[in-house]
């Protein structure tokens, strides 16, 4: 299928307190976003470090986001899992809680074959009405999903789309051609979001707009209005940003980012850790320069 969303969705962090989950935080994290112009919100993504989070903080989490939207704005839980059956089952209490769609890692560190993976979408897709979309990112989970794979997937009457991360153009260009027209290709790769537009891709899903959503969305725009010039000045200003966005492990710099722009994000999880003092220095002068007001 494709049409689920076009534009920019952030993959959301998730603000930790002493107590937990700081809802009220993600409350204004989210009309920041809104406000911002962002078109669809991931929660629970990988930025969202469900993986050292509770079963309750996860539903607690999406619950909030669905209610806190209103409608205004898809939200899009993250639902992927090394166990199929774990995630068909997070994939069905998201529909249970009212969200408009799920993203789904493909299955971490088993290495599955293109095969397992095939079938593993299948059950999700299977398990539920509302769309999916799949999110493809070797390096973290050591599993790629080759683009004959993704033409498969696509024939599968709710698989929305792929969040494409792998980093490779080729593989990209190559999958952009086997399924356009049947499902969505989304960047899933800052640096990479105004090529994979070029070729056909329907939005971003963005570590990055977090902070900006207005700049990455006025990219969007550009390219959408065929303003290829403007749109590459736009990603030529963002790209030192995006880059300080990742000068240590995602979430770990775009958490202190939220908390330079005075929002109250906590700190990381362990075993991730906060931001090291050195690349504070460079994250804090990289937002600066985007223009983005700064609380230090």
């Amino acid at each position: 299928m494709t049409g689920f969303f076009s534009g920019i969705a952030t993959a959301m962090i998730t603000p930790f307190n002493a107590d937990g989950v700081n809802l009220n935080e993600l409350g204004k994290m989210i009309e920041f976003q809104i406000d911002g112009g962002a078109d669809a919100l991931v929660v629970l993504g990988t930025t969202g470090e469900p993986a050292t989070m509770t079963d309750a903080e996860k539903e607690e989490v999406i619950k909030y986001a669905v209610n806190k939207a209103g409608g205004r704005i898809k939200i899009i839980a993250g639902t992927g899992s090394n166990s199929t059956a774990k995630a068909v089952a997070a994939s069905r209490l998201a529909e249970e809680l009212g969200a408009d769609g799920v993203l789904a890692v493909t299955p971490y560190y088993n290495k599955c074959t293109q095969k397992g993976i095939y079938e593993y979408y299948k059950a999700i897709c299977d398990a539920v009405k509302i769309p999916v979309i799949a999110y493809n990112v070797p390096s973290r989970t050591a599993v790629n999903i080759l683009p004959e794979t993704a033409e498969r997937l696509a024939d599968i009457q709710n698989m929305a789309g792929i969040k494409e991360a792998s980093g490779n153009m080729a593989q990209v260009c190559e999958t952009m051609r086997r399924i356009r027209g049947k499902m969505d290709l989304y960047s899933g790769e800052d640096f990479l979001n105004l090529p994979m537009l070029a070729i056909g891709g329907a939005g971003l899903i963005s570590v990055a707009s977090n902070i900006a959503p207005a700049l990455l969305k006025k990219m969007y725009t550009l390219v959408t209005e065929n303003k290829l010039k403007e749109a590459n000045e736009v990603q030529d200003f963002l790209l030192p940003f995006e880059d300080a966005c990742f000068v240590e492990v995602n979430p770990i710099p775009v958490k202190a980012a939220y908390n330079m722009i005075g929002f109250d994000a906590g700190v990381p999880r362990a075993p991730l850790t906060e931001l090291e003092e050195h690349n504070k220095t460079i994250l804090l002068n990289a937002i600066k320069n985007a223009g983005i007001k700064t609380y230090d």
